[in-house]
């Protein structure tokens, strides 16, 4: 006879602890920095180019929002939780905003207009992407508990 065990029990434990999807918070993290970069420019790109008031708000009030909400997931994933999937897809729309807002508002100047819209693009993208996986992950497993 063999000595391996064919515990029914330890085998399921271990299959699970293979198929959980547990999330790189490192990589959220940066991930979550680089859309709060993102959003910092977007309140920086109406004083760099020739901009319209209502640019220089748009800009303004959508790229500090983004850095705010970026932040909070950004200072989440530091503390070794999730980041927030809401707060992940707020910022996502608020992307989607700054894509389309060039087509919606004038923006005063080609670069601006361009600008905004990449970052727009790429905010959404990310951030989506950020939503999702933070979505479907498995909370990150606590040494001890909290008081």
């Amino acid at each position: 006879m063999s000595d391996a065990t064919t515990d029914p029990e330890t085998t399921r434990a271990s299959e699970d602890n293979r198929s959980r999807n547990t999330l790189n918070t490192d990589m959220m993290q940066w991930l979550s920095a680089l859309v709060a970069l993102i959003g910092l420019y977007l309140v920086a790109s109406p004083f760099i180019f020739e901009a319209t008031e209502t640019a220089i708000w748009n800009d303004t009030l959508v790229g500090t929002a983004i850095f705010a909400l970026a932040g909070y997931n950004f200072v989440r994933l530091s503390r070794d939780r999730l980041a927030s999937v809401g707060i992940a897809s707020l910022t996502s729309l608020l992307g989607l905003w700054a894509l389309i807002s060039p087509y919606v508002i004038e923006m005063g100047s080609n670069e601006l207009a361009t600008g905004t819209a990449i970052s727009g693009l790429l905010v959404a993208l990310l951030s989506a992407y950020n939503a999702y996986a933070n979505n479907k992950a498995d909370a990150p497993e606590r040494t001890g508990a909290r008081a």
